[in-house]
């Protein structure tokens, strides 16, 4: 027999307490008012194409290619049409904020963090064993295996083996500083002397040092990286006084 349940906005509330989500919550809430105050001091407007094509690219995003996909998303995350057209809003204002604020601070963040940008194309793979490692190493450098049938036989993430340990291009710091330090210094293409962190003895093989071009993408990231930065402060420094029913 099936049996109705109704689910009040005070079991949302309780849900929400319950599963210690609150202070992530308040944040989102601040910090979209922290933008859309931000924005309004700054006198910013938005235009209705740039809805428009933001609420495509949202749909594109969520793969809505149809008016029923997208009353079914609404309807599975229980949103109005009012509350798409909020989402598109602070999507854009969020956008023409960050701009506003940074879009002059690009260039000269870039060159001043230019070597955090620079990336590496990379292999590896990751052992237990110390003397191992270092075993491996001289037998791949002595040309008595290929860093491929090292990574074949001792990787143990199925989709890691098969791409024989390629972690492909990675920034500088996205990797540990200590293999950082050498990776940087290497001469590709280049296998590294075993490298020791608390995840293990790491084998490199260096392919390729790749310096970071400014392009639109990445001055996209950069704009929106110091927009989160920016936000994460204004936010710290709000003093909040939250009272919740």
């Amino acid at each position: 027999m099936s049996q109705t349940i109704i689910i009040t906005n005070e079991d949302i509330l309780s849900q929400v307490k319950l599963s210690c989500k609150i202070p992530e919550f308040i944040e989102g809430i601040v910090t979209r008012k922290v933008i859309a105050n931000a924005a309004a001091e700054a006198g910013i407007k938005v235009e209705t194409e740039e809805l428009q094509k933001a609420a495509d690219q949202i749909r594109l995003m969520n793969k809505l290619n149809s008016a029923d996909d997208t009353w079914v998303w609404l309807e599975k995350h229980s949103l109005s049409i009012d509350d798409y057209e909020e989402i598109v809003y602070s999507t854009v204002i969020s956008g023409k904020l960050a701009a506003h604020l940074f879009a002059d601070k690009v260039e000269p963040y870039f060159f001043e963090n230019q070597l955090d940008y620079t990336g590496v194309v990379m292999y590896e793979v990751v052992l237990d064993d110390e003397d191992l490692a270092i075993e491996l190493f001289y037998a791949i450098k002595e040309g008595e295996m290929s860093f491929y049938d090292v990574a074949h036989k001792y990787i143990q993430d199925t989709e890691l083996r098969r791409k024989g340990g390629y972690r492909g291009i990675v920034r500088r710091k996205d990797i540990k500083p200590e293999i950082s330090a050498a990776v940087f210094a290497a001469k590709p293409p280049q296998i590294l002397k075993p490298i020791v962190t608390s995840k293990g003895i790491h084998l490199v093989l260096v392919d390729e040092i790749v310096q970071e071009q400014l392009d639109e993408k990445l001055r996209s990231k950069i704009i929106l990286d110091l927009l989160s930065t920016w936000l994460k402060q204004q936010v710290d420094q709000l003093k909040l006084d939250v009272a919740l029913p």
